[in-house]
Order: structure tokens, then C-alpha cells, then sequence
């Protein structure tokens, strides 16, 4: 005779207990903060600057003379001359993050394998980026000054009769703004590039030298390859960046020469709290937020075929 199967019937779900709803509890107490700070911060911003994109309105005048006008806003920033001045030198501006991440490899690659006293240069480098920007600019406002300053004296003093006008030239004027951007970022990266490259296992290159790989070949086929998941990460994080330039900008050029240095973030600011017109600047912010989404979705999805994990 076959012994019966005895059915075991599962347990009853049971409720949580009263140390699950105090840790539950606590849990939703450490994130209320950050909750708290993104929807007042950052998504409320983002749905009032939306509706406000289709209004014609100004923060002093008052809700009360909101003017609703569709897609106006939008269709006149095609045709102003000026945001697409501004647009076009936002895209040259993303220059700075290739060029800055360029001279940040080589030189944590410099620094991690052959220079003494590397915590004196990480600090070195590192100084400009946490300095106060309106001091750097303004340092670079006299190193740059057309006549007096040291970069053109320099010059001259090795025979240049005419050197450039640095910032009092539209030629030359973003240019000058990108170098210094160039060099304020260069320490963050420096030290994101360090922290990559002591991560990455020593056997690998003492396999590359045994195997008789030369030490370009090593850095071509190791150090570039596991370092690619830090390069997004800056390569990502630095073109938002380059959208957001704005205190260098203010302080050095105020958009000028003949507007050769505005970006879209600073005509943003001219247009809502100068000239108060607040709709038209919401909708710059709308096209500048699907800028950078856009620009992020594209590397997020290229990021594929080059970032190894």
C-alpha cells in the first residue's frame, strides 16, 4: 500500500510586525530629506518651467497677468538670432569636456606611474577646481588684459607685434573661456582618472610585459578599456556640465564681445531677470533640459559598444 502524502498547507501571510513598521518608518525618515529636496527642487521647477514655456508672463507682474500663447515662445526662439548664437556656442563649448578629459588621462597616467610625491600634485591640480570661480576669473581677467597682461607682454616679448585681444576679441574671446574651463576641470578629472587606474589589477600588466607588449600597446589594450566605465561616467557628467556654464561666463564677458561668448544658460538668466520675460525663458529652459536629455540618452546607448564592465 502506497503511504498517503500529507498535505502541508502553506502559512498564513502574517502582518509586519512592529520592529518592520518602526524600520520601515525610520527608512522613510532618512529618505524624506532627499524626497523632499527633489520634488521642491528639481521636479517642481521642471512642471512650473513647462507650463510657464507657454505663457507670456514676468515674476514681478504676478499670476494675475498670465497670458496663455501656446507655442509662441517656441516658435520665436527659432527665429531669434541671438538664442541660436548662443545654442551654436553651447555646442562648441562641449569641446571642453573631450579636451579635459584628454589632458586628465595623461597626466593621472604620468602621476600613478612616474613622478614622486603624488599626493602633492593630486593637491595641485585639484586647488583650481575647488577655488572660488569669480577669483579665477578674475585672475584670468588681468593674466588675459589685452595690453598689460602678462599672457599678451609675454608675447610681445618674444616678437609678437599684434597678439590677440583674448576676451576683448569675438575671434578668440570663447576660446580663451574654454581654456580656463579646461583648466579649473582638469583636478576633478585628475582625480576620478587616479582612483580608475589604482583599480586596475597589476597582474594584467605584468602579463603584458612577460608577453613582451610595449608600454602603448599596454595602455592601448588595458588601461583605456577598463578605465572606459570612468570615462563615461565623466564624459556624461561633463557635457551637463558644459550646458550648465554660467559663473565664468558672468564674470569675465557678460556674453561679449558681440554676444561671441553667450551660452544658453546665461541668455536664460538675461532674458528672465533683466528683460523679465519670464514664458520666453521658461521655454529656453524646456529646450535646454531636452538638450541634455537627449545628448545623455545618445552616450547612454553608445556606451554599449565602448565601455567595458
Amino acid at each position: 500500500m502506497k503511504p498517503q502524502m500529507v498535505s502541508q498547507q502553506s502559512p498564513k501571510r502574517r502582518g509586519l510586525s512592529r520592529q518592520q513598521w518602526v524600520e520601515t518608518l525610520t527608512g522613510y525618515v532618512f529618505i524624506g530629506p532627499m524626497v523632499l529636496g527633489l520634488c521642491v527642487l528639481t521636479l517642481f521647477p521642471i512642471i512650473a518651467s513647462l507650463l510657464l514655456s507657454f505663457t507670456d508672463w514676468n515674476f514681478v507682474a504676478g499670476f494675475s497677468k498670465t497670458k496663455f500663447v501656446g507655442f509662441d515662445n517656441f516658435t520665436n526662439l527659432f527665429s531669434d538670432s541671438l538664442f541660436i548664437t548662443s545654442f551654436v556656442n553651447n555646442i562648441i563649448f562641449m569641446l571642453v569636456v573631450p579636451i579635459t578629459l584628454g589632458v586628465s588621462l595623461v597626466l593621472a597616467v604620468i602621476i600613478n606611474k612616474k613622478v614622486y610625491f603624488k599626493d602633492f600634485f593630486k593637491v595641485v591640480y585639484f586647488m583650481p577646481y575647488i577655488s572660488s570661480v569669480v577669483a579665477v576669473a578674475i585672475v584670468f581677467q588681468v593674466l588675459f588684459h589685452p595690453t598689460y597682461g602678462p599672457v599678451n607682454q609675454t608675447l610681445m616679448s618674444l616678437g609678437f607685434a599684434n597678439p590677440p585681444q583674448w576676451l576683448a576679441d569675438p575671434t578668440f574671446a570663447l576660446y580663451s573661456v574654454m581654456a580656463i574651463m579646461i583648466w579649473i576641470g582638469v583636478g576633478y578629472n585628475l582625480i576620478i582618472y587616479i582612483a580608475g587606474l589604482q583599480s586596475i589589477p597589476k597582474d594584467l600588466y605584468e602579463a603584458a610585459d612577460i608577453d613582451g607588449a610595449s608600454p602603448w600597446k599596454q595602455f592601448m589594450k588595458i588601461t583605456l578599456p577598463l578605465l572606459s566605465p570612468t570615462s563615461f561616467f565623466l564624459l556624461v557628467t561633463g557635457i551637463i556640465g558644459s550646458f550648465k556654464a554660467f559663473d565664468v561666463i558672468a564674470v569675465l564677458t557678460k556674453g561679449g564681445p558681440a554676444n561671441s561668448t553667450s551660452v544658453m544658460v546665461y541668455y536664460l538668466y538675461e532674458t528672465a531677470f533683466i528683460k523679465l520675460k519670464t514664458g520666453y525663458a521658461s521655454s529656453m529652459a524646456v529646450i535646454l533640459l531636452l538638450c541634455v536629455l537627449l545628448i545623455t540618452l545618445i552616450q547612454w546607448y553608445g556606451q554599449r559598444k565602448w565601455v567595458n564592465y
